[in-house]
């Protein structure tokens, strides 16, 4: 299983952003897709999550601001950022639940004030 993340980048605060996420090599239904972030010299935490049936919940920090969905390919999902703040700055990194916890390499996004 391979995941690929990409759509990061440099923004000022205000800005947006829309991260994408392309799962491969899957031969078994995904349960869940997530992105989770790490800032420098913090642990990684949750942002978004959305199940296989759609639903999704968000870290209390990204509520609004933050969408994740799923593309019309099958194991895409993506994450639009609207008002992004310098505290969104981090590593972010998408995650799949297939029985176990597959991770990509992260992708950076810095939020300049």
């Amino acid at each position: 299983v391979q995941l690929q993340a990409s759509g990061g980048g440099l923004v000022q605060a205000g800005g947006s952003l829309r991260l994408s996420c392309a799962a491969s090599g899957i031969t078994r239904s995904i349960n869940s897709f997530a992105w989770y972030r790490q800032a420098p010299e913090k642990q990684r935490e949750l942002v978004a999550l959305i199940s296989s049936l759609g639903s999704t919940n968000y870290a209390d920090s990204v509520k609004g601001r933050f969408t994740m969905s799923r593309g019309n390919a099958k194991n895409t999902v993506y994450l639009q950022m609207n008002n992004l703040k310098p505290e969104d700055t981090a590593v972010y990194y998408c995650n799949a639940f297939i029985g176990m916890h597959y991770w990509g390499k992260g992708t950076q996004v810095t939020v300049s004030s």
